[in-house]
């Protein structure tokens, strides 16, 4: 099945690639992120049509893979319709000056590649191993994945009601899911990833598959997302107070008194 796998790394950068050809004709590198849930989608179908087997396991890590991937994408092309470029890859965009086509091509698509083969490897694995894992490994990993998937959507329609009113514009969600957690949308994403691995768990060898949730979980808390975001509010004393008062990733209780 080695042969598969391969022809899943060669597909993930002809496919992003071509959403950067994409992202060159329309002047916007914020479709990057659209394409990220989309790719996963891709690699889960790939793979699992090219291996054939179609056995129950596979099936079920592939069908989350699609809800996760659809939904996600979804949600950040409702976003961002109709809108500017998202400000970090505006930020780049000015910073890269003329090397703007062979960096956003390399540290923008090309990185993003990379990174999701590697946040894929449950999902290559599950698809391409001839062995069953044992039912109990499918069913802890699916209910992992389904808490996960519930924190992030109930998370981000919070987000999306409590920013849909004028008066909120300027203020910060504290309500709801977000009372316990600053971003509880990245920790359901981290949660569902960690479910597939407990599907993967149940394969020979699928204990390495745990590079994948603990690479998006580092990307999370350290690179591409609470920092980004907080950095943006750092200086807000509304913020200021939240920040000191509820967790960053993890739910738990809002402290009251300090």
């Amino acid at each position: 099945m080695n042969y598969i796998i391969l022809i899943s790394i060669v597909s993930v950068y002809i496919f992003m690639t071509a959403w950067f050809l994409y992202a060159l004709r329309i002047k916007n590198n914020s479709v990057a992120d659209i394409a990220w849930g989309l790719c996963f989608i891709f690699v889960a179908l790939e793979t699992l049509i090219l291996t054939g087997l179609y056995l129950p396991e596979q099936l079920v890590a592939t069908t989350l893979v699609i809800i996760w991937g659809v939904r996600l994408s979804w949600h950040i092309y409702m976003r961002n319709h109709n809108k500017p470029e998202d400000e970090r890859y505006a930020m780049w965009r000015k910073q890269w000056g003329n090397g703007i086509v062979l960096r956003s091509f390399f540290q923008v698509f090309m990185l993003q590649g990379t990174l999701l083969l590697l946040i894929s490897l449950p999902i290559l694995l599950i698809n391409t191993d001839k062995t069953s894992p044992m039912v109990v490994y499918t069913i802890i990993g699916g209910l992992v994945w389904l808490c996960g998937f519930i924190f992030e959507s109930v998370a981000d329609y919070q987000l999306k009601q409590f920013l849909s009113k004028p008066e909120n514009h300027s203020k910060i969600m504290k309500s709801g899911l977000w009372r316990y957690s600053r971003h509880p949308n990245y920790f359901g994403e981290s949660v569902m990833w960690w479910g597939l691995f407990f599907i993967a768990l149940g394969l020979p060898w699928g204990w390495l598959t745990i590079i994948s949730p603990l690479i998006l979980t580092y990307l999370l808390l350290y690179v591409s997302g609470i920092p980004l975001l907080e950095k943006k509010l750092k200086n807000n004393p509304e913020f200021q107070d939240y920040m000191s008062k509820t967790s960053a990733f993890i739910p738990w209780f809002y402290k009251k008194n300090l």
